[in-house]
């Protein structure tokens, strides 16, 4: 049943940050109650496109999750939350810092009723600094990190890179803080809140961008296709309009890229041994590598370079990953039965665990689909319960 099989975990949030953290827990066994509005549930249940009224994307974000549905801004849903919290293990939420606050569930009363809960806390600024209080988006943090700058042709305008990544890499964040809090707690038998910022888990990523600008004062600047201060790394033109990506940075592949193109004077060129002097004449070998790529087929190319052991591939669109062999052979295209006996593809799972893999167990659920069962286990009755549904604060 997976290594986080035994915990439970109460997800508070909506839409991705939140949400991808406790799909990711779900993944490998963790017992996610998923607490949603009743008016409309997560938001994410309507975003792109949609298949009998409900996102395909739900299919992934939601899947081995139970819901139910609560006014979390009524007092008594605030009271089942409390109830819910006492025999968990981690609670996750991605509102505006004050929101669970002003609910009266802030995590020093949740910790209070139970001390060994873990609580990470998503947000676009984190929960202190100047910026707190500020709306957080993941497009606005990725600018903020340093991202957003270095994703464009130079001299046009950034680009977006394509995906809510600023929320991923938070979410993959707070899974790390998860666990190693787990660990932890191991030891002292206490939880703790787990402070993560969107633009703080996208500057995490951005390499050498700050020692290099504290050092040499430099501003890395966009480069396009280019990886900057690594040579040669790009993207390539060949005969039939298609790109290759080829990476041939290392020092021996470097040798074994420019025999290939028949630039042997190149590779073994003294000036050129290492990355270093390549830096000095990337144009310069930019150029030969493109002039021959110009020359050959994209499927040609890649025949040469994987032969000479050069690390190079195509630029994929989803049609190339849903039909590639190697994505099938590791599991990583997936297929799910929906409510009408039709089969959606889905992304497998990772990462790849040899004993405890994770798995998929049950689809996405309805909006509150789970919330007389969870009530139920909570030691309320039916007559309670339609007490509350009839008050609008439970569906």
């Amino acid at each position: 049943m997976g290594p986080l099989q035994g915990i439970k975990v109460i997800e508070l949030g909506q839409l991705i940050a939140g949400p991808f953290a406790a799909k990711t827990l779900a993944d490998f066994g963790a017992e996610i109650i998923k607490i949603e509005s009743p008016q409309g549930g997560d938001p994410l249940r309507k975003w792109r496109l949609l298949k009998d009224g409900t996102s395909v994307w739900w299919q992934i974000q939601s899947r081995n999750k139970k819901s139910i549905a609560l006014d979390i801004k009524e007092p008594q849903a605030q009271d089942i939350i409390r109830q819910l919290v006492k025999d968990a293990d981690v609670m996750i939420e991605n509102f505006r810092p004050g929101a669970m606050e002003s609910w009266n569930l802030s995590p020093k009363e949740l910790q209070a009723i139970n001390p060994k809960l873990i609580i990470l806390r998503i947000s676009g600024y984190g929960q202190t600094g100047p910026y707190r209080d500020k709306p957080g988006f993941g497009v606005v943090a990725e600018a903020m990190g340093g991202l957003r700058y270095l994703t464009a042709e130079p001299g046009h305008v950034p680009v977006r890179v394509g995906i809510s990544i600023g929320d991923t890499l938070a979410s993959l964040h707070g899974v790390i803080g998860i666990l190693m809090a787990m660990h932890e707690r191991n030891k002292s038998d206490l939880g703790q809140v787990i402070d993560i910022a969107l633009y703080e888990a996208v500057f995490n990523c951005m390499e050498s961008l700050l020692p290099e600008y504290s050092e040499f004062g430099v501003i890395r600047e966009p480069a396009g296709s280019a990886l900057p201060g690594i040579a040669p790394s790009n993207a390539y033109l060949c005969h039939d309009q298609g790109y290759v990506l080829i990476a041939g940075n290392g020092d021996s592949i470097f040798k074994r890229l420019m025999k290939t193109i028949g630039r042997d004077d190149l590779g073994q060129s003294p000036d050129l041994s290492d990355n270093t002097g390549r830096v000095k004449r990337v144009e310069e070998i930019d150029q030969a590598i493109g002039e021959w790529t110009a020359l050959h087929s994209s499927s040609d190319v890649l025949k040469a370079l994987d032969s000479a052991g050069v690390p190079a591939g195509r630029i994929y669109n989803v049609a190339d990953i849903a039909r590639d062999p190697h994505y099938k052979a590791r599991d990583m295209i997936a297929q799910v039965k929906m409510k009408d006996g039709s089969l959606l593809s889905v992304p497998g799972i990772i990462p790849k665990l040899s004993r405890t893999p994770g798995m998929h167990r049950r689809n996405a659920p309805e909006i509150g689909q789970d919330t007389m069962d969870v009530l139920k286990d909570l030691g309320l009755n039916e007559e309670q319960i339609n007490g509350l549904i009839e008050k609008g604060i439970v569906a």
